[in-house]
């Protein structure tokens, strides 16, 4: 089973997939996690914004080589977990997915998170806020995407409701 986890930063995307990852090992099942932060390219072919890397950017991420592994993961694993914020822009990327999950949060729980997380140091407003609307143009699922859930990630997980969802 191939899942897709996608939402905007700090939404939880990385939480739920260790919490799916757990579920299906504890299940007998070899699952494995990867993340799409893996596949970006070098920083000097990454588009800037005003003299800043930006990340946020669908032209960030190799593609390619992340259908590659894809493919390679699924003939390795029973269970295969991508996560990212670009996990559903893609076309050809998100149709090898067998489930998908998009994890909500308000702009207000975002703004939120986001001011706590230092691990890159300080971030001018403006790029959070260019974040949240890089996110709110490449990041969402279209409306023709088919076997998606989306779930909150404001509070703990419904796992009970996430696997059911899996197990269909």
């Amino acid at each position: 089973m191939l899942i897709a986890i996608g939402g905007v930063s700090r939404s939880g995307k990385s939480t739920l997939a260790n919490l799916l990852v757990t579920y299906f090992r504890k299940n007998g099942k070899k699952a494995i996690i990867f993340h799409q932060d893996d596949f970006v390219y070098p920083e000097t072919q990454i588009p800037k914004i005003k003299n800043r890397t930006d990340w946020e950017s669908p032209h960030s991420i190799d593609f390619e080589l992340f259908k590659e592994v894809l493919i390679l993961f699924r003939e390795k694993f029973d269970v295969v977990i991508a996560e990212g914020l670009f996990a559903f822009y893609d076309e050809s990327a998100t149709g090898l997915f067998d489930k998908k999950l998009f994890v909500k949060i308000s702009k207000r729980t975002f703004l939120i998170r986001k001011s706590m997380d230092t691990r890159w140091g300080y971030e001018p407003t403006w790029f959070i806020d260019h974040i949240w609307h890089s996110f709110q143009k490449y990041g969402r699922p279209s409306a023709e995407l088919k076997n998606i859930m989306t779930i909150s990630g404001e509070d703990e997980f419904d796992m009970e409701k996430v696997i059911k969802y899996l197990d269909k």
